[in-house]
């Protein structure tokens, strides 16, 4: 059984999307909403570092001791913490000077620590979630604790404190009115007579700023209508659009609104840049449901019906049919931060928090970085920013099958009962890939077990492989045993992934002057291959929701290493039961659909964009 855990925010900050995503599948706390945590929780090493993500997201805090009595000793700490947020070197902290930042030394209980006036939150380094999970127990934080603090009442909101004060004055004054209609009109006459309410520009409207200085709102665009417009009907909605799991309903890999809902992943985009992570998630949401939506659309209120969607989706379609892009899009093509962070972002291995990062050290380009920063990156960033003009470049089908012959004879070198599925977006039926993904297994279980390493150092030999970015063999180091499900945490002993895999860069050897290919490899076992490829092949919306269904109508915590059962954390064998193991990989893909009682979708309905 997991340990009980107060609300939990993580912090995306050096995690991989991928990373991000299962470690936030599997914190039972979860919330994406850090004013509202108890726990923040970071790969992060640094107090000042926790302070920086605090203010990044706009939690007003105080740094707090347990007693309110040394509240002020520990804010004149804080005062003097957040002048040297950036030191000139980093050193490791003494016990004495760590917990001088901390604001207490003795108080290492999680329950002492959330303790105290006020709304306590704690940041604490990510290991201690996992140390927590795999010792089935709320472990104490004061080996891992980077901050301690109070939070305090954010701007907005002490200005609805400071309103809700002045609204007995506010109210008195409301109830004439006569007068209030009479200042109106007084407002409305001065604007007129003003001399610069002659040179607006827009007829009907008044001058940009009032007569005290302030600014007019700017009036909202209503839709434009004809009255023949409302003597069509509106397609009807479809049953499967009526569910919120993307997981349930088809997706086409060329939905009628494709272009649009490029549009809509452009503004995505432009948020997760400025690390707007709601934004996103909503316009994930919006964007599954019009690839779901079977018509093409012909106004805005079609849009207005679909779940996720709305006026704010509306109106960007107006924008959009009207101008062939929106605000949004057309206003970022001249922002010079946004164009540089899209740069940085495009580079593998480089986030959305490490792009901002690279922009508030003053780099511009590339040539920035290699002259610069080389020396900071990481091994996977270098080579990121060294192939990143070949790895912008689409791999058409032919050469993903190329590439996915080569793999698959190597690992018939081993033993020709070797299975293959290429995944990702090439099972979706796209025409081109960003990467090559491939699923290896075998019937026999003996011949899956340390298979990556043999087959990537086979490849590396061919010189099909120049550059091995990382490999995982937990499943291997396991046994290849399905890890039983400790309640909504990270399994004891496991990365962000359980199955074994490498993430390699390729090239044809034949083709000295061809691009080199990012290729992931993925070893499964037998017994979880049809989870593997299911996991492998739906698009980022589709997973999410095929977890968030598995959660809350199943009570089971899916991902691509198997089936587990939440509520006793044991592992559920939908791929042979009676049956027996199922003869081929994609035979056992239906049987996982049918024991989560989901109807099948091939991987061509499961491109929510």
């Amino acid at each position: 059984m997991a340990p009980e855990l107060p609300r939990i925010f993580l912090l995306p900050t050096h995690l991989q999307a991928d990373e991000l995503r299962e470690l936030e599948a599997r914190i039972p706390t979860l919330t994406h909403d850090a004013h509202e945590a108890k726990i923040i929780l970071g790969k992060i090493s640094r107090p000042e570092r926790a302070l920086f993500e605090l203010r990044r997201l706009k939690v007003a805090t105080e740094p707090v001791a347990l007693e309110e009595a040394e509240r002020e000793e520990v804010g004149d700490k804080r005062g003097r913490s957040e002048a040297s947020e950036v030191p000139s070197k980093r050193r490791k902290l003494s016990r004495s000077e760590n917990t001088e930042i901390r604001g207490e030394e003795n108080h290492g209980d999680l329950l002492d620590l959330l303790r105290g006036p006020g709304d306590i939150v704690l940041v604490l380094k990510l290991a201690w979630l996992f140390d927590c999970l795999e010792k089935d127990v709320a472990l104490p934080a004061d080996d891992y604790l980077l901050y301690r603090g109070r939070k305090l009442a954010s701007p907005s909101l002490q200005s609805s404190n400071l309103a809700t004060h002045q609204s007995k004055k506010e109210n008195e004054a409301a109830k004439s009115a006569s007068a209030v209609l009479a200042r109106a009109m007084e407002d409305r006459q001065s604007v007129n007579d003003s001399p610069l309410s002659k040179r607006t520009t827009r007829p009907g409207i008044g001058s940009s700023n009032a007569s005290d200085g302030r600014p007019h709102a700017e009036p909202p665009k209503l839709h434009h209508e004809t009255t023949s417009e409302h003597d069509i009907p509106l397609p009807p909605i479809p049953e499967f659009l009526h569910t919120t799991y993307s997981c349930q309903r088809p997706s086409l890999v060329d939905p009628p609104n494709a272009a649009f809902i490029a549009e809509l992943k452009a503004i995505r985009t432009l948020r997760l840049l400025r690390g707007d992570q709601v934004g996103v998630r909503a316009y994930s949401t919006s964007i599954a449901s019009l690839a779901a939506y079977p018509y093409l659309l012909q106004r805005p209120q079609e849009i207005e019906r679909l779940p996720g969607c709305g006026p704010k989706i509306a109106k960007l379609y107006q924008q959009w049919t009207s101008n062939g892009c929106t605000d949004e899009t057309s206003t970022a093509k001249t922002d010079t931060e946004l164009v540089v962070l899209k740069v940085f972002y495009d580079i593998w291995g480089v986030g959305d928090i490490t792009a901002r990062q690279f922009f508030k050290k003053g780099w511009r380009d590339l040539d920035d970085i290699v002259e610069h920063g080389w020396n900071s990156l990481s091994r996977v960033q270098q080579i990121g920013v060294k192939f990143y003009d070949e790895f912008q470049l689409k791999i058409p089908r032919q050469e993903t099958e190329a590439i996915a012959s080569v793999i698959l004879s190597h690992a018939h070198r081993v033993d020709p009962g070797f299975q293959m599925v290429i995944v990702g977006s090439y099972r979706r039926g796209k025409p081109a890939s960003g990467d090559v993904d491939v699923v290896l297994s075998h019937p026999d279980e003996t011949q899956t077990l340390d298979i990556i390493e043999k087959l990537v150092t086979s490849l590396e030999k061919s010189s099909y492989i120049t550059h091995t970015l990382s490999v995982w063999t937990k499943n291997s180091e396991r046994g290849q045993a399905p890890v039983a499900w400790k309640g909504e945490g990270r399994p004891a002993g496991s990365g962000f992934d359980t199955l074994d895999k490498a993430m390699v860069v390729w090239h044809n050897p034949e083709d000295h002057d061809g691009p080199h290919r990012r290729v992931d490899i993925i070893i499964s076992p037998w017994k979880t291959a049809g989870c593997a490829i299911l996991g492998w092949s739906g698009e980022t919306t589709f997973q999410r929701d095929l977890r968030r269904y598995c959660k809350a109508k199943m009570g089971f915590k899916f991902d691509s290493s198997g089936v587990r059962n939440r509520a006793d954390g044991s592992w559920v064998d939908l791929e042979s039961s009676e049956r027996g193991p199922a003869p081929d990989m994609e035979t056992a893909e239906r049987r996982v659909f049918e024991g989560l009682d989901l109807e099948w979708r091939p991987p061509a309905e499961r491109c929510t964009g």
